[in-house]
């Protein structure tokens, strides 16, 4: 019985292999039996010889086609390395004859291609995707011709090329948009050409939402540095009455169809920002903004409430998020209550018009953004006259302190002074942290 465990780990397994027997686990059987011998006998136990091992291998594992060689060498190494390492003579490279092996493998000759090579460098210049233009001004300078502009391009192609160039890149305005400028002063010479240009830039404007900002500044710029005045006015009398003849077909846009009034929103939102960014120079040398484009809106946004679909909806409010703190600082100045009416009016609109549940939670958001005075924060005074009283960040930025019981406390507390005093003494009594009962400064610290 001892004799029986007297074994390595395993042993026993496939011991009929050699033998013909049925299995590995029909041999095990007869082993326990103690008719077959042990691992750590005498030696008695054969597997044997070689050739029938080969034998039943190659019966369990059939034996297979080898493989062919690729059809294109790898990336990297050369032909001749290529054939080596696929052991085809050199001879032979251009094709390669494999034996034909039935209907499996159609293909009987295989052409081996040649190696492709990257031309890729770090020294290669920039890549700039299709349509990018670094410099516009210079590139069209460098296109034009030597006594002008009398190129192959026209006025409208030149200012629809840049008004495009501002689009993909608005960046690019404060480099390029002083030689802008020249470039018109030198080309401009009639009445027709300057209404042209406004043309070209409110279509732009209003046609391209994210360019109504860009547009009100470069409207901006050009009113103040086109130095061209003909006898219908000059750039910003002409831009403004542009403006006014959408504004007289207020009250038809807002009644009409989806389209029509989208193409409404976006004349008053543009005309938003040219009350925001155009700047008037008065007598005295102040800058002021355009009086007439404030009326403007506010009749504007009367008519957006008469009419309140929630496409008319959306857009008063986008106005008024954009404008009203401006508008209400400009009322309040001449002693009008006019954001005051407008926000009743917003109250009115909530209660009574059929609009969807969106756009009055929006509007009552709106009321709740100029109930906190439009985000600002007024009544702060000069650094060397703020006091906890009157300025309501004078503790901003002010660290957190923690007491003995880890209550946190800060400057605004009333009790700071008493508290952080309670601080300082606790951290006389422990001169040296220590943690765990160890000191933790290294000799010479």
């Amino acid at each position: 019985m001892s004799e029986s465990f007297d074994r390595a780990p395993g042993a026993g397994r496939g011991r009929g292999r050699g033998r013909g027997g049925a299995g590995p686990l029909s041999s095990a059987g007869a082993s326990e039996s103690g008719g077959g011998a042990r691992f750590g006998g005498s030696g008695s136990y054969s597997l044997g010889s070689v050739e029938e091992q080969q034998h039943q291998v190659s019966g369990l594992f059939p034996k297979q086609e080898p493989l062919r060689p690729p059809k294109t060498a790898p990336l990297g190494t050369g032909k001749a390395e290529h054939l080596q390492q696929a052991r085809i003579p050199s001879g032979s490279q251009d094709k390669i004859s494999v034996p034909d092996s039935g209907p499996e493998m159609a293909e009987s000759q295989v052409a081996v291609a040649p190696v492709v090579t990257s031309k890729l460098s770090v020294k290669a210049p920039e890549f700039y995707p299709s349509g990018y233009n670094q410099n516009f001004n210079q590139n069209f300078a460098d296109s034009s011709s030597e006594d002008g502009y009398d190129g192959y391009l026209t006025l409208a192609e030149y200012v629809q090329g840049f008004l495009n160039h501002l689009t993909k890149q608005p960046g690019c305005f404060e480099t390029e948009i002083e030689q802008f400028a020249e470039t018109l002063n030198a080309w401009i010479t009639a009445d027709e050409t300057l209404q042209e240009l406004v043309e070209l830039i409110y279509q732009q404007a209003t046609s391209i939402p994210n360019f109504s900002y860009m547009g009100a500044r470069l409207c901006n710029y050009l009113s103040h540095h086109l130095t061209i005045s003909p006898q219908s006015g000059n750039f910003r009398q002409l831009l403004l009455q542009r403006c006014r003849t959408e504004y007289e077909n207020r009250d038809e846009a807002t009644k009409g169809d989806e389209t029509t009034r989208k193409q409404f929103h976006a004349f008053v939102l543009f005309l938003a920002e040219l009350y925001l960014n155009l700047e008037i120079k008065g007598t005295k040398g102040q800058v002021t903004r355009a009086e007439i484009l404030q009326e403007g809106l506010r009749e504007l946004l009367n008519v957006l409430f008469s009419n309140p679909v929630d496409s008319n909806l959306i857009c008063a409010v986008k106005l008024l998020k954009l404008t009203g703190s401006v508008l209400e600082d400009a009322w309040k100045e001449k002693g009008k209550n006019d954001m005051e009416e407008m926000i009743q009016r917003i109250e009115n609109v909530v209660l009574d018009a059929n609009c969807s549940r969106d756009v009055k939670h929006m509007l009552l958001k709106l009321v709740e953004l100029r109930s906190s005075n439009w985000g600002r924060v007024h009544g702060t005074s000069p650094y060397t006259e703020a006091t906890p009283e009157n300025d309501p960040n004078y503790f901003m930025n002010e660290p957190t302190f923690y007491t003995s019981d880890g209550v946190p406390f800060t400057a605004a507390d009333p009790d700071y002074q008493e508290k952080y005093q309670e601080l300082l003494e606790r951290e006389d009594f422990f001169p040296d942290y220590e943690e765990n009962g160890t000191d933790l400064s290294g000799p010479g610290d």
